[in-house]
């Protein structure tokens, strides 16, 4: 796209925004999920599915339990067709949410998911 700088390319290709041309946003997980997805419609109305993929580190060791937002309708339909020990494929972005607690203020990180798919596993 001549006369356009990549960050705009990006933007109009329906990427988001960046601040600069090395700040970079993009997650892309592989693991298997832990428990049921949860839907559940928040109080401003908003439809949410919630899920945990578990991902194991290169080299084995611990694993990292990394909990997802699905707030497209994509996204809320494809996390709705998984259960418990599926192995699935996720892209998206890390976030960051407020909320409150009985206790105050409180985040949490959790990545806002892009695209989820379902992977068979060999073996």
């Amino acid at each position: 796209m001549p006369g356009k700088t990549a960050a705009a390319a990006r933007t109009k290709a329906g990427a988001p925004p960046t601040v600069g041309e090395d700040a970079v946003n993009v997650v892309e997980l592989a693991g298997r999920v832990s428990g049921e997805p949860e839907a559940r419609v928040l109080p401003s109305g908003d439809d949410l599915v919630t899920l945990r993929l578990v991902v194991a580190r290169p080299g084995g060791g611990p694993v990292d339990t990394i909990d997802l937002a699905c707030w497209s309708r994509s996204a809320r339909r494809s996390a709705s067709r998984v259960s418990d020990g599926d192995h699935v494929h996720v892209t998206g972005a890390l976030r960051r949410r407020f909320f409150r607690t009985p206790g105050g203020a409180a985040s949490r990180y959790e990545v806002e998911v892009t695209t989820l798919s379902r992977r068979r596993v060999s073996g």
